[in-house]
């Protein structure tokens, strides 16, 4: 059975930085795309970052380019993702996810490209 379980979230001050860990189990993702999407209270769920398992390449949203960064271990099955400069507009829940499929560029923001979820953890940004 896959698993997908995020940690890391909390409560963080504007412009400081969090770090979310989403673990793997069941299957391995080395060669599978993983993302990071987020929903907001009374919000859709929005792509945040992919990563694509064949060639490592990283897509980013234009709002978290430049102050998240993606990274996975594939040997331990694990992806990251680094926040920094966070800001009010980030709170979100955030759900890591894993697909089985060979996924185009412009495929990697799309919800539908991921067959496997996680639970989420909650990021809050406040003073």
């Amino acid at each position: 059975q896959v698993q997908l379980v995020e940690s890391g979230g909390g409560l963080v001050q504007p412009g400081g930085s969090l770090r979310l860990s989403c673990a793997a189990s069941g299957r391995s993702f080395s060669t599978y795309p993983m993302a990071w999407f987020r929903q907001g209270s009374g919000t859709e769920r929005e792509f945040v970052v992919g990563i694509r398992g064949s060639d490592n390449n990283s897509f980013y949203s234009n709002s978290v380019r430049g102050r998240f960064t993606v990274s996975r271990d594939k040997a331990k099955n694990m992806m990251y993702l680094q926040m920094n400069n966070l800001k009010p507009e980030d709170t979100a829940v955030y759900y890591c996810a894993a697909g089985i499929g060979r996924p185009i560029a412009s495929s990697m923001r799309l919800a539908s490209t991921y067959e496997y979820w996680g639970q989420g953890t909650q990021v809050t940004v406040s003073s």
